[in-house]
Formats: C-alpha cells, structure tokens, sequence
C-alpha cells in the first residue's frame, strides 16, 4: 500500500507464540523456518525479545537474512531504559541497546519502540531528558523512535510538544487499558491495536478493519509512513488479522514452507 510516496506496513508481534502452530504456521513447520514465513505474510515484525535481553550483531544479521526484500522490523528497546524511575538516568542503557547492533539490520530496520511502565508519569524536565538521549543513528541509518505511554497524565499538549520536538512518534494505542493520543508527532505513525477477540477468525471483524484501513490511508496520503501491529488481546488471531488488513495489497503473497 502506497500513496504520496508513503508506505503502510502491518503485522505482529514477535515470530515466536506456541498457539500460532497449526493455525498460523503449518503443523510440522521446523520452528526455526518461522521467522521467514511469517515474514512473508506480514510485511513487518515488532520484535520482543530485545525488550528482555541484549541481541548481538550476529543475531540481527541473521534476522536480516532470514527476511525478504522490502520487510522491516521495529524493534522494542530493552526494559532497563524505560522501566526507570527516572528516565534522564537511562543513559548507560540507551548506549548500550543503541550499541547492540541495529545497524546490521541495514534497510530492513524500522522504528524503536519505546514502552513505558503504567505506572509512569508525566514529568516534563525527566522526559525532555530522556528524549535528549535517544540515538539518531545506528550503522549510518537515521532512526525512527515511537513513545508509547501508558499513563493518563501523557495526554497533554505539554508532552505532545516534546514529542513533535524530538520528531518522535506517539503510538497510537487501541486499547481498553491505556490512553488513545491522536496526534501525528512524527513523520510515520506507529498504531499498536490491542483488542483483538477470539471469537473472532481476524480478531477484529471485517469491517473493523476495514475502517483501520482507511485510517491508515488518510494518513498515507498525508505523507506519512503508517506501521500497523496486531498485538496483544486474543494473540492467537493476530496474524488472520494482519493478513486481513494487507490483503488488498498482497493478494498473491508467497509464504515459504
């Protein structure tokens, strides 16, 4: 999906979720062919895991290679930076995450998700600080941050100011749990949508999706890049889900066996 030059991209969360066995990947699929084929049905993977540990040059050229032309990872930065009291202390872990070896990525690097801990509040001085210290590139590449906050007090102009300063995205949030801010800060748009149903074959209905679409395309033709994830809620439907909302651009999508 294009429009203005600008590309919509959707898919999950991680690769790796045991109920997905048999409904999304194909019973016997060796679990270590599971990166590349949901990476051809999706056109875009947050990873996970880099949330809880520290990954290696080698393990993000591997996922690199593993992929094809044209996907793109976003990338959740590790917890020890943004699960701090004080985040204008997250120096030490930012450098380190920033060092970790995101550039071996090469163009298949997307945006840096930043997800802070519900129980943060809005501080301006601390998040001026933290803001200040996040990398602007890694191997070369100029990167992409996404903020997602999960505490009501975010939702003022005062943060969405610093955002918009730090040319930092504010994810936009489908959730029961946390605050929608609707605010374009950036020039992409980072949607996490949370409220997938297992009733539901596509976690969301059709119509439901259809209107994220739209959604998505009204920004698109504001020139601006759109990342989609299906995450969280009945994870299980995630992948119908995204599937679903890239079917009218992939409707010939190959999927490796």
């Amino acid at each position: 999906m294009t429009a203005r030059n600008s590309v919509i991209r959707a898919g999950i969360g991680g690769w790796t979720y045991e109920p997905w066995r048999g409904l999304f990947y194909p019973q016997g699929l060796p679990h270590a062919r599971e990166l590349a084929f949901a990476s051809h049905a999706v056109t875009s993977i947050e990873v996970n895991g880099t949330f809880y540990r520290t990954q290696t040059p080698a393990t993000f050229a591997k996922w690199r290679d593993e992929t094809p032309d044209g996907f793109v990872f976003s990338v959740k930065a590790p917890r020890a930076a943004v699960m701090k009291r004080v985040l204008a202390e997250a120096g030490p872990s930012v450098e380190r995450f920033a060092a970790s070896g995101l550039g071996e990525l090469g163009d298949k690097l997307g945006p840096i998700l930043w997800q802070f801990a519900p129980t943060k509040k809005f501080d301006p001085d601390d998040m001026a600080a933290f803001l200040a210290l996040l990398p602007r590139e890694a191997g070369g590449r100029p990167l992409r941050h996404a903020l997602e906050i999960r505490h009501e007090s975010f939702r003022t102009p005062g943060f969405t100011d610093l955002a918009a300063k730090a040319g930092a995205a504010i994810v936009f949030a489908d959730s029961d749990d946390y605050p929608l801010i609707e605010e374009s800060t950036a020039d992409f748009v980072y949607m996490r949508l949370m409220r997938a149903r297992a009733d539901e074959e596509t976690g969301y209905t059709p119509g439901e999706i259809e209107a994220w679409r739209k959604r998505a395309e009204g920004w698109a033709a504001r020139g601006l890049d759109v990342f989609v994830y299906f995450i969280n809620g009945a994870k299980e439907r995630a992948p119908a889900a995204a599937q679903a909302f890239l079917a009218p651009s992939m409707p010939h999508q190959h999927q490796p066996g």
